[in-house]
């Protein structure tokens, strides 16, 4: 496969970092992910938004949007026909120079990667059967709202749920329950779906927005409340979304199981979020 380094697309073999890249040495560097349902992204206006908001919070240089949309295009064509659904990783680090805290001065140009991997979906049934989750203490920075690589918290968080026999961990900040790792949180009660509002502990999901286009669209309320911790032993239903998958189904919250698959709002929603994806794939 190809990948975009710096102006330049590559075999992967060729690319190359330098050891005294910021994003390396520091974690200075900001990242997007996009799917690609049909070879074609999903969403990408509001990811390359999302990358923008991202790259100001860090105080780095704006890209070229015009620009970077065209090497998403590119790396589309190229490896779209041979892999239709896919994951594009854009990364974008402050740049290589001797290792010091502050910024470089004068600024050096920014290291700018991006590549694209295959993505394997499951089949619906075993994917509507759900996953386990526990939760976890919420250890993070304030300023989740910025999609940083430090994701040292997050990566931790994930390892203790692999051995707490979970796929996943759901952080919890002053008693309520707000996010997973790489994802947003939503649960079902007497119908309603609830989620937290967007607040700088929160990454503004792009596929949670879509769930709750979609929710609107359905006639689901929707309560833009974060969840309290003692209340996950009463909800009906949870789901995560997020650019992997957009939604997935949970069927285990702390050891207490919700059901042998995905709930009836959870399984409306997922329809709805696969026609979506697939209706802007064909077009």
């Amino acid at each position: 496969m190809r990948v975009y380094l710096n102006g330049a697309f590559m075999p992967e073999s060729d690319a190359r970092v330098s050891v005294d890249d910021r994003g390396f040495l520091f974690g200075d560097a900001v990242y997007e992910v996009i799917r690609l349902y049909g070879g074609r992204p999903f969403r990408l206006g509001a990811h390359l938004a999302r990358l923008e908001r991202s790259l100001a919070g860090a105080w780095l240089p704006p890209v070229d949007r015009e620009q970077l949309a065209a090497v998403v295009e590119d790396l589309t064509r190229v490896e779209g026909a041979a892999v239709p659904d896919a994951l594009v990783y854009i990364q974008v680090s402050r740049g290589a120079a001797p290792r010091n805290h502050p910024f470089p001065d004068p600024p050096v140009p920014p290291t700018v990667v991006v590549w694209c991997r295959p993505y394997h979906a499951l089949p619906p049934d075993q994917f509507l059967a759900g996953i386990r989750v526990v939760t976890v203490p919420d250890d993070r920075w304030a300023k989740c709202w910025i999609k940083t690589v430090n994701l040292l918290p997050n990566v931790l968080a994930k390892e203790k749920a692999r051995r707490a026999g979970a796929e996943d961990a759901v952080f919890v900040r002053d008693g309520m329950a707000i996010e997973a790792t790489s994802s947003n949180f939503f649960v079902v009660r007497g119908g309603v779906v609830q989620t937290a509002p967007v607040t700088n502990y929160i990454l503004p999901g792009i596929s949670r927005q879509v769930v709750l286009e979609l929710a609107r669209d359905l006639e689901i309320p929707v309560r833009l409340e974060p969840v309290a911790l003692e209340d996950l032993a009463t909800v009906d239903e949870v789901f995560l979304t997020h650019t992997g998958c957009g939604i997935e189904p949970v069927t285990t919250v702390d050891g207490r199981r919700l059901g042998t698959a995905a709930g009836p709002v959870t399984r409306r929603l997922y329809n709805a979020f696969e026609a979506r994806v697939r209706s802007a794939a064909d077009r």
